[in-house]
């Protein structure tokens, strides 16, 4: 679960690998293993009148961070489901779970009409 930023800048150059969600421990809160947590938290949100290229820039950065996190999936549905409104979360920018929000309230309305109208429903995915 990323935090304001408060530390290191720096991206480690070697991926974790990722652990299956079904093979870590289930007690444990899912952000106790998020990559985010140790050194890279700046990375996460923006200082203040951060220019458009460094946002761009970090942005991408923290991405890379996300990709290699075992729990990128766990975080980005906190992130929809709160809704998170600032920072990076499961590889998305706030902008990008705006428009995953916007297109599961479609594809929710599709599916609420389909249902009433008796017709067959579409997986949508």
């Amino acid at each position: 679960m990323p935090q304001p930023p408060h530390s290191s800048l720096q991206v480690a150059a070697v991926p974790a690998q990722r652990v299956p969600t079904r093979d870590r421990d289930q007690d444990a809160p899912w952000h106790t293993e998020a990559v985010c947590r140790r050194d890279e938290a700046g990375l996460f949100f923006a200082p203040s009148k951060e220019p458009t290229a460094a946002r761009l820039s970090r942005e991408e950065a923290a991405k890379r961070v996300c990709a290699r996190c075992p729990v990128m999936v766990e975080c980005r549905e906190h992130a929809l489901l709160q809704p998170e409104p600032y920072g990076v979360w499961g590889g998305l920018t706030a902008a990008e779970r705006r428009v995953v929000l916007a297109r599961r309230r479609r594809r929710d309305l599709e599916l609420q009409k389909a249902a009433r109208a008796g017709g067959p429903i579409a997986a949508a995915g």
